[in-house]
């Protein structure tokens, strides 16, 4: 069974939220949701509902970003080749777009290079740098990568290259020799550091854009090009999973609304096929949009989807956009069967009541770019810091990935075992890294040993904060709208979760979808009754009627629009027997 979650209700203070619901005139539902999320003043409350477009942070505020617009911009002038090399995952490849469409605009010489995930690996890497050289490059830009890149820098130095980096990974101790634009350099003024590789590489745009017209302002071409290049670096935080706060929700709310409005060829047959019409949300990004763009860059080459983000021709966009589809109804596959097996294995082995999960299996079954989706599924099941390897053999170090929990820096574990480990990256929540098949065994003992040290008594059920009690009773189209003035919803601020106690079940649920992986029934409470969708608990239907079908439930309230009608539901995140021994 799935490790049962902590439910805690969030306290409620009926006083301040009335009190910031008269300030911005809003509902007491809206505020006390403003105030969970640490919203409490009124001027903010307004901001992180309106999030206008002035609350984007000037480009000059980023280290060193003058410097690469310089660069960049004499490039142009002289006609020097430029190469713009970004990751191959959705942050990586909208920002290397926004770039390459730029520098194209302006006139420059210039080419993209995405590595190949099973060849190359992740970031800059010296191989593609000599070929790069080889071809009359003399400035490389990196989108999304390249912070740690110690050695290739020197490389590029030594083949005559100008290396600017742009990203917004952890940082290591020793930083490469180059021109870095990130965030949080040291002694950086930047006022969130919260932002996405795709939005360093758009305020490197932007800066490029002043550079050229040699001023803060830029020509009206240039302004309507950046409004677009909103919408990729939109695309490129809402899949990295960054704290949708600050300007990031500024890149969003804006950034989604253009791409509606204005979609690129490639996009627009992007979104056909995602069957996407009038509208987007930051969680269409996350659950239909993401995984299709970055299902390109876990299968095959990601070269793709830059191409898509970039083209003029609707009938090579359509080529690509169905394209995509198939890999990632492939890539959906291959990551089931591999979750299945990875569970199985954790049983047998009895590694369910070890203090972490470190598992590996042949690169032919588990494919190197599905692994970083099992870890997060067996984090999601188990509870516990989680490293997935495909393995090869000694002679190729085998790549993994890894997921945590809330309360686990995974980037400093690896610290604890450099020296297992062929190579390493990433940040808290979310790791890469490179081993030894041979060293496997050591690795799990050794990360193992750092998690029991970290959480003595074993890492703490995840939580599942809830954010108020709201009766199924009050649930109205009115109510929904208000709350939706907090999109856009994500990571640090995520689609508000309610309680509904002492409900009961209406018939038997159903199971839906491909594996019968869902459930699907109505509920009552009182005298409301009301249809619920529970995803992923198809294997928890006996549970939810242990009890006669009575039950709290944790929901999350959706307007479903089908054949032109419309009407509430609910989504169930989680469900309890009638008593709530967990709530705290």
């Amino acid at each position: 069974m799935p490790i049962r979650k902590q439910w805690r209700l969030l306290p409620h203070d009926e006083t301040a939220a009335r009190r910031l619901a008269s300030a911005i005139e809003t509902n007491e539902v809206v505020a006390q949701l403003l105030l969970n999320r640490g919203v409490s003043d009124p001027v903010a409350a307004k901001l992180f509902l309106s999030s206008p477009m002035s609350g984007l942070h000037s480009p000059d505020l980023l280290p060193n970003i003058a410097t690469a617009a310089e660069r960049l911009a004499a490039a142009v002038a002289t006609g020097e080749k430029v190469c713009v090399y970004g990751d191959y995952d959705v942050d990586g490849t909208t920002g290397t777009a926004i770039l390459f469409a730029l520098l194209g605009k302006l006139g420059g010489n210039v080419v993209f290079h995405i590595p190949i995930r099973l060849e190359d690996g992740y970031g800059l890497n010296a191989e593609p740098l000599r070929k790069l050289a080889e071809d009359g490059v003399k400035v490389v830009v990196t989108v999304d990568c390249g912070i740690s890149a110690v050695a290739e820098a020197e490389l590029a130095r030594e083949l005559g290259i100008d290396l600017i980096v742009t990203d917004h990974h952890e940082m290591k101790a020793t930083l490469p020799a180059a021109t870095l634009v990130h965030p949080r350099l040291p002694g950086s003024v930047y006022p969130f550091g919260g932002i996405s590789g795709s939005c360093v590489a758009f305020k490197l745009a932007w800066a490029v854009a002043q550079q050229v017209n040699g001023g803060t302002r830029v020509s009206e071409e240039l302004r309507e090009f950046l409004l677009d290049a909103m919408g990729l670096a939109a695309l490129g935080l809402v899949a990295d999973v960054v704290p949708l706060r600050d300007e990031n929700r500024v890149f969003t709310r804006h950034g989604l609304k253009r791409l509606v409005r204005r979609p690129s060829i490639g996009l627009k047959a992007l979104f056909d096929e995602a069957k996407l019409t009038d509208k987007l949300s930051a969680e269409d990004v996350s659950f239909k949009i993401g995984p299709r763009i970055n299902a390109a860059g876990r299968l095959g080459c990601a070269r793709l989807v830059v191409e898509l983000l970039t083209t003029t021709n609707p009938r090579k966009a359509a080529e690509i956009a169905a394209f995509l589809e198939g890999q990632n109804s492939q890539r959906q596959t291959i990551e089931r069967k591999a979750t299945a097996q990875a569970k199985e294995m954790v049983e047998q082995n009895g590694w369910a009541d070890a203090p972490a999960i470190v598992i590996g299996h042949a690169a032919t079954e588990w494919h190197q770019g599905v692994v970083g989706i099992v870890a997060g599924r067996l984090v999601e099941h188990y509870g516990k810091p989680t490293l997935v390897i495909a393995l090869k053999d000694d002679d190729h170090p085998s790549s993994g990935s890894g997921r945590s929990v809330k309360g686990f820096e995974l980037h400093t574990a690896l610290d604890a075992c450099t020296d297992l480990l062929e190579g390493h990256g990433g940040h808290a929540a979310a790791v890469g890294l490179r081993v030894k098949p041979s060293n496997l065994d050591a690795l799990r003992e050794r990360f193992c040993e750092y998690v029991s040290r970290t959480f003595p008594d074993g890492p703490p059920p995840p939580t599942l904060l809830l954010d108020a009690e709201l009766p199924l009773a009050s649930l109205s189209f009115k109510l929904l709208g208000d709350i939706d003035k907090l999109e856009p919803y994500g990571q640090d601020n995520p689609r508000p979760r309610f309680l509904a106690t002492d409900v009961q079940i209406e018939g038997t649920p159903r199971r839906i979808g491909q594996g019968e992986r869902h459930l699907s029934f109505r509920v009552r409470q009182g005298g409301t009754t009301i249809r619920a969708v529970a995803w992923g608990m198809g294997e928890r239907l006996d549970e939810i009627m242990s009890d006669g079908g009575r039950c709290c439930l944790a929901f999350t309230p959706k307007i479903n629009e089908w054949n032109g009608n419309r009407s509430v539901e609910i989504e169930v995140s989680d469900f309890q027997p009638k008593r709530l021994a967990d709530l705290s």
